[in-house]
């Protein structure tokens, strides 16, 4: 039995890979993450969990011991100004690693695409692969390249999947007729799985998609999926920066992964080999549309098991030292009482239902407006939602807040992930007579202060409010 570790196993790619090799059950599983309590529950007993990052030798050593394969699902997605250099950086670190720990076979997914067309975010991950292939005469690599992946919670399909719901009309830029080759999650995850066993020495690019598709008949037959009939007219007036900007008051993307999802589709990104064919001729990938309905079934049935913003490299991504509002010297503390007829499990899991499309109460309107000009300043606004409705996890995301910790029946922390002049946290602590709903705040200079006080009104009528809906919904329950 082979030793296999996955990196970016926290993220969306990663998460789903983990569940689909312990299903098999034919491969010892380690995780490499940066925080181990981002693991699932349902996961965490069953692999090996080393912490550490690829720039962090040590650890990187360490979790490599003993591994036969290992995969590389790292991307920046360009949250840094030099993620470039970070992303060679860290592929650089990594082969060494491997190598130096005996590994076999590095098996890394990145993107479809020519280095003479392609955008900065798809050039960086050209040369994440580049780097990883180097050394072919001491280290096997199967670099898979994947264009816009189809799957419930992948960036890419949300943002088809919300156009095409909400708009009957559209204009839109000429790059929508660009052609891409979409690949349905489940096949993505068939290659990875089976490029672990593949007879093969040295370095091999394999390039997968099903037949190629403009943006354009993609937005187009997922509304038919739907049963929906949409119009495009594309023009030439829409610039990358409109366009992005057209995104985000649509769909959940912030501007920042709008752009650079924009940027990447302005240029072709179609096979370039028939390798998928010839080498993993057992693996014939869904039609789009079939996908599609794939996808939107996992989303019927609440079975959504990763989402882009799980590892999204943005800020609070990885929840270390964003869990602990003790610093915090502003605060909005809420108190109310309940009675025997509402546990303190029915009140926390009232409290861990909020967001989404059940909303937060009675003042969603505020709430909603909040999250407009979230998004207006290049946040995630309200639109993100979260997983799933019944269930959270350390990690998952909810409208504008990230859970940075879980405790069952008793704590439920959210980081604000909004645009703010400081840190925000909104807690809730679930005692066995009481709520105590408490906001947390660091303001930033002064900025942060005004912004603090300016609000307080606001807070006295959404706020306390929040604290009495919780436990009046746990009553109901």
């Amino acid at each position: 039995m082979k030793t296999v570790l996955i990196t970016g196993a926290t993220g969306y790619i990663g998460r789903r890979l983990t569940q689909r090799l312990l299903t098999g059950g034919r491969h010892r599983i380690r995780l490499l993450v940066r925080n181990p309590r981002k693991v699932q529950v349902s996961v965490a007993d069953r692999v090996a969990i080393r912490t550490g990052t690829t720039f962090d030798t040590a650890s990187l050593t360490a979790a490599l011991e003993g591994v036969d394969t290992a995969f590389y699902l790292i991307h920046s997605m360009g949250e840094k100004d030099d993620y470039r250099r970070l992303d060679r950086e860290s592929a650089e670190n990594f082969r060494r690693a491997c190598i130096a720990a005996g590994v076999r076979r590095i098996i890394y997914l990145g993107g479809l695409g020519i280095r003479d067309s392609a955008s900065k975010h798809l050039l960086s991950r050209i040369e994440t692969g580049e780097v990883l292939v180097a050394e072919p005469q001491r280290i096997d690599t199967i670099w898979l390249r994947a264009g816009v992946i189809i799957g419930s919670g992948s960036a890419s399909f949300e943002i088809i999947r919300n156009l095409a719901q909400k708009l009957p009309v559209m204009v839109t830029p000429r790059w929508v007729r660009t052609r891409t080759q979409p690949v349905g999650i489940e096949d993505v995850l068939s290659y990875l799985e089976q490029a672990i066993d593949l007879d093969y020495r040295g370095t091999l690019t394999v390039d997968i998609g099903s037949a190629p598709l403009s943006f354009q008949e993609m937005l187009i037959q997922a509304a038919r999926v739907m049963g929906l009939r949409r119009f495009l007219f594309p023009v030439p007036v829409l610039s990358p920066r409109l366009s992005s900007y057209w995104l985000i008051l649509f769909t959940p993307v912030p501007y920042r992964l709008a752009s650079a999802l924009v940027e990447g589709l302005k240029s072709e990104t179609v096979l370039q080999n028939d390798h998928a064919a010839r080498y993993f001729p057992a693996i014939r990938p869904l039609d789009y549309r079939t996908a599609v309905q794939a996808a939107l079934a996992e989303m019927e049935h609440n079975q959504v098991v990763s989402r882009w913003c799980d590892s999204s490299g943005l800020q609070a991504c990885d929840i270390t030292d964003f869990d602990d509002p003790t610093g915090a010297i502003l605060r909005d503390v809420r108190i109310v009482p309940f009675s025997q007829g509402e546990s303190q499990e029915a009140v926390f899991h009232s409290a861990c239902r909020l967001g989404g499309e059940h909303g937060w109460f009675r003042y969603n309107a505020l709430w909603r407006l909040r999250g407009l000009i979230d998004k207006l300043l290049g946040g995630y606004g309200l639109s993100r939602g979260r997983r799933q409705t019944g269930e959270l996890r350390v990690g998952d995301a909810i409208d504008f807040w990230k859970v940075v910790d879980l405790r069952a029946n008793k704590r439920l922390l959210l980081y604000a992930q909004m645009k703010l002049p400081g840190q925000a946290w909104l807690e809730f602590d679930v005692q066995p007579d009481q709520l105590v709903q408490t906001a947390h705040f660091i303001p930033r200079g002064l900025l942060g202060r005004l912004y603090w006080y300016s609000i307080i009104p606001l807070h006295n009528l959404v706020f306390a409010d929040l604290a009495r809906a919780v436990v009046r919904a746990a009553s109901r329950e």
